[in-house]
C-alpha cells in the first residue's frame, strides 16, 4: 500500500515538474465572452486574471431569459495553464459557483398549472480546455466544464451538467 502511494506521489511530482518546464506566461488580464449552450446560458461575460506565472483565476457571469425560465449564474475557477506549442496552450482547473433560477408556470401530467421550484443553486466545477494566444491581444479558447450541483441544482438541471463553450477574449 505504501509503495503504491509512493509511486503515485512520484508520478504527480514528475508531471508537475515537466508541465512547468513547457509552460508559457499568460496575460495579466483577459476580458471577453464565453459562448456555449449549457442550460441555455448561451453567453457569459468572462474575465481572467493571472495569479502567478502559470496560474490564473477566471470569473464568468451568465444569464438567460427564455420561455421556460429566467436565470443567472456566476462561476469562479482557479486554472493551471501549460504550453503545447507556440501560442497553443492547454489548461485545467477547479472551482464552483452559484446562481438563481425562476421557472415559468407550466402544466403538470394532469394538465393542472403549477409553479416549479426555483431559487438559489450552488455547484462545484472542473475545467479543461485549449486556447490559442494570437500575436495580437486576442485569445480564443474551447473548454469543457463539468458542473455538479450541490444545493438546489437538481431542480434546475438534474444535478450534473456538461458545459462546453467557445471563448473569445481581449488580453491586456
Amino acid at each position: 500500500m505504501m509503495m503504491k502511494n509512493l509511486k503515485l506521489l512520484l508520478c504527480l511530482t514528475l508531471f508537475g515538474v515537466f508541465s512547468n518546464l513547457y509552460s508559457q506566461e499568460i496575460a495579466d488580464h483577459a476580458l471577453g465572452l464565453r459562448l456555449g449552450d449549457s442550460d441555455g446560458f448561451g453567453a457569459e461575460i468572462s474575465y481572467q486574471k493571472s495569479i502567478g506565472r502559470y496560474t490564473r483565476v477566471e470569473l464568468d457571469l451568465g444569464w438567460r431569459d427564455s420561455r421556460e425560465y429566467d436565470a443567472f449564474k456566476l462561476a469562479g475557477l482557479y486554472q493551471w495553464v501549460h504550453n503545447i506549442d507556440r501560442g497553443l496552450l492547454w489548461y485545467y482547473g477547479v472551482g464552483g459557483g452559484l446562481g438563481n433560477v425562476d421557472f415559468e408556470p407550466r402544466l403538470n401530467n394532469s394538465n393542472q398549472p403549477f409553479q416549479p421550484d426555483g431559487g438559489l443553486f450552488v455547484f462545484a466545477a472542473g475545467d479543461v480546455g485549449i486556447e490559442y494566444n494570437f500575436d495580437i491581444p486576442l485569445l480564443i479558447s474551447l473548454d469543457f466544464r463539468p458542473e455538479l450541483g450541490l444545493i438546489g441544482y437538481s431542480d434546475f438541471d438534474n444535478g450534473f451538467d456538461f458545459d462546453i463553450a467557445l471563448g473569445v477574449r481581449y488580453q491586456f
